[in-house]
């Protein structure tokens, strides 16, 4: 995922796109957990997705409080 499209989105687009990357990343833990995941990389890249959509939540949070 780019930054660029997380950052076109609003607030509450970005708190449904973070809950959506957390589901996505439980499903790739439950499998591997239960060993049908090939490759373990996606773990990776899912964590890292779910920080950049988090931390680009927290800048708009905190641009929107300092404009009021």
């Amino acid at each position: 995922m780019k930054t660029t499209d997380l950052r076109t989105k609003d607030i509450a687009g970005l708190k449904t796109e973070v809950k959506e990357l957390q589901k996505a990343h439980f499903g790739l833990r439950m499998q591997k957990a239960t060993q049908q995941l090939n490759n373990t990389a996606t773990l990776r890249t899912a964590r890292r997705d779910i920080a950049r959509a988090k931390t680009i939540l927290v800048e708009k949070q905190s641009a929107e409080k300092s404009a009021k």
